[in-house]
């Protein structure tokens, strides 16, 4: 909260992903300190939305059932938490064990759910040891910065938590353009590549070609519903 850590933090829930660049001479204290504060302004790191399914009603009292037995929650304990944020009428459904907090954060509703990359800088003044535990402990990278050791393993787990893919275009009878990439989302299909070239191209599609890994074989004639992989070179043929 000092300066202006607030609007900071406001800014990270907007974001596609969260690097915290910590120093490997400091062990965790940073790390935690970082994780308590995001958990306050409601960022849950490396965390899928807890699969609770959560309606409140207008009258009817509380209906509660649960798909898989609760170790962590009870009915009992559901209804004290309802009571705490005035909400007596409403229908619960458990369907996963999930822990009275992510209860809490189902019913308020604005928290944010990110992948977050905890990058540990300065590996070249510690211990191999403390280097190898770092560097096995979950959603972590290892690097120095000032001797550029694994820089390029960062970019490779960024890419990788960023879920994007990279693709490339053809024209007919000439070579791929290696030099100009597509940046897309993983899942994007032939029909957002052309509206990423030109808006109009997707009503002037007839076909494409697809070479790479999402095909059966290389080319692959296809439709707009295809859906790309990383490093797939497309052509796109118009009526």
């Amino acid at each position: 909260g000092k300066g202006r850590g607030r609007q900071v933090i406001a800014v990270a829930r907007t974001a596609d992903v969260v690097i915290m660049m910590l120093d490997a001479t400091k062990g965790d204290v940073q790390r935690k300190l970082l994780e308590k504060e995001l958990e306050s302004v409601g960022i849950r790191l490396n965390r899928s939305k807890p699969n609770i399914y959560f309606k409140p009603k207008k009258g009817g009292g509380l209906s509660y059932n649960s798909m898989v037995p609760l170790t962590m929650c009870s009915e009992k304990l559901v209804q004290l938490i309802l009571h705490e944020y005035k909400i007596f009428n409403a229908e619960v459904l458990f369907r996963e064990d999930s822990t009275p907090d992510d209860f809490i954060d189902v019913i308020v509703g604005n928290r944010v759910y990110m992948p977050c990359l905890y990058v540990y800088n300065k590996v070249d003044q510690i211990s191999i040891e403390e280097v190898d535990r770092l560097a096995h402990e979950p959603h972590s990278v290892v690097i120095s910065c000032g001797m550029k050791l694994n820089l390029d393993f960062l970019l490779e787990r960024l890419w990788e938590y960023l879920a994007l893919i990279c693709l490339y275009t053809k024209k007919r009878g000439e070579r791929p353009d290696f030099s100009d990439a597509i940046i897309m989302r993983r899942g994007a299909s032939v029909e957002h590549v052309c509206h990423r070239i030109h808006r109009t191209l997707a009503s002037q599609f007839k076909y494409a070609l697809v070479w790479g890994t999402s095909t059966k074989f290389d080319p692959q004639r296809v439709g707009l519903t295809h859906i790309m992989e990383h490093e797939d070179v497309i052509q796109i043929v118009k009526k």
